[in-house]
């Protein structure tokens, strides 16, 4: 099932269970997977890309393993909001992948999450080659990771509100 809303997203994941995000690439998949109490995102793997059906059994294989109960894809927005192709793809790629699963399905605006993580391996020091292997996995991880800190800030708006 695609989810437009992470609002909507949340009351279908079973408590207490990892969540994953992706950073679709042409050429890879960034993994991440966050904690049991989805506070935190952690870079995982990243997955080279050969074709869809192959893909898409590496990835479930791994989201199972690790009791995954939804998925955050990047959704690779312009910076003045708007969709182009790599959107297109974006939501061909759930679309094939949830007539392969039932895990919950749901898409958060990954603009400037690769800058943000290039930052971040730059500030680490990290050479030229460990940043190219590592990049999209840490990509993956701020997606998931912003992703995270909405679904927090909804449940503590939620626990606020209630009487």
């Amino acid at each position: 099932m695609i989810v437009q809303d992470i609002l909507d997203f949340v009351p279908l994941l079973t408590p207490n269970k990892p969540i994953c995000g992706l950073d679709l690439g042409d050429k890879t998949i960034g993994v991440a997977i966050s904690d049991l109490r989805r506070l935190v995102a952690t870079p995982i793997t990243v997955i080279r890309r050969e074709k869809f059906t192959l893909d898409a059994a590496a990835l479930l294989r791994l989201l199972t393993e690790r009791g995954v109960v939804g998925i955050i894809l990047g959704l690779p927005l312009n910076m003045d909001g708007s969709s182009g192709p790599r959107v297109q793809t974006t939501q061909a790629f759930a679309r094939n992948l949830m007539k392969l699963t039932d895990l919950p399905i749901t898409f958060w605006d990954e603009r400037l999450s690769t800058v943000a993580a290039e930052r971040a391996l730059l500030e680490a020091d990290a050479t030229r080659k460990r940043r190219a292997a590592v990049i999209d996995q840490v990509a993956a991880g701020y997606i998931l990771q912003g992703a995270l800190d909405r679904m927090d800030t909804l449940r503590r708006q939620t626990a606020e509100d209630a009487p």
